[in-house]
């Protein structure tokens, strides 16, 4: 735990911290906790392999195509919490987010991490990514906490998120006929980072868009693609 308040504290040297119990040389032994500022952060050591789940890795092929094959060789994991009932999602995701990078740093056996038991990502994308936790919107790596995945349906073409309902309550399915998949993409990850960054501003027959011409319809509803999911369903007039 030393060690890793002092990972925490070089890469992200604007975050008051110390190990629970006054500071590195007065900490408790064997405490799980560290504070950042006014706020703990429990690191607990788990000797078990996280539960299989094979929607996650399949999930975690499309930017992790070795992730499921890494991960089967795991034979333990640490679980990483920010305490408290009240937290704002994106601050707690923030602080969780630049904890795991530190632990990374400081233990370089650690082989991924699973983001609140939906998303995969490789320890090096973390390690890498981590180091923007505190970054201004829209900057900070909400990529490591929502996945965007594309697929094709009765309309054409859509993608829907998962991860965002942990910010926004709700998740983003999008359906065109006519944008590319690149825009597509480029137009739900938009989305969601505003989603993220303001919570659940966007109401049932709202739209957004880049300015006056460019408008998307949005609904409240249970996903018929994804087993009742519940998602802001985006279309461009076409769906």
């Amino acid at each position: 735990m030393v060690a890793l308040a002092a990972a925490v504290r070089a890469r992200h040297p604007e975050l008051p911290m110390e190990v629970d119990g006054g500071g590195e040389g007065g900490m408790q032994q064997g405490s799980p906790l560290l504070r950042c500022g006014n706020e703990f952060v429990a690191v607990m050591s788990m000797p078990a392999p996280v539960p299989d789940d094979s929607g996650l890795w399949s999930r975690a092929a499309t930017t992790w195509p070795e992730g499921k094959a890494v991960a089967a060789r795991h034979r333990g994991h640490v679980i990483v919490s920010v305490l408290g009932q009240k937290q704002q999602p994106l601050s707690a995701a923030r602080l969780t987010t630049a904890v795991i990078g530190a632990l990374i740093a400081t233990m370089p056996q650690c082989c991924g991490v699973v983001w609140n038991g939906k998303v995969a990502r490789s320890a090096d994308l973390w390690l890498d990514m981590s180091m923007q936790s505190f970054a201004p919107y829209p900057d900070y790596p909400s990529s490591l906490w929502v996945d965007i995945l594309p697929f094709r349906s009765a309309a054409g073409i859509g993608a829907v998120t998962m991860g965002l309902s942990a910010f926004a309550q709700r998740e983003i399915q999008f359906e065109t006929r006519k944008l590319t998949l690149a825009t597509l993409m480029s137009k739900v990850d938009g989305l969601a980072v505003y989603l993220v960054e303001h919570g659940p501003v966007v109401k049932d027959g709202h739209t957004f868009g880049r300015d006056e011409h460019e408008r998307f319809a949005v609904r409240y509803k249970n996903s018929d693609q994804f087993g009742g999911l519940p998602v802001f369903f985006c279309s461009d007039g076409s769906a």
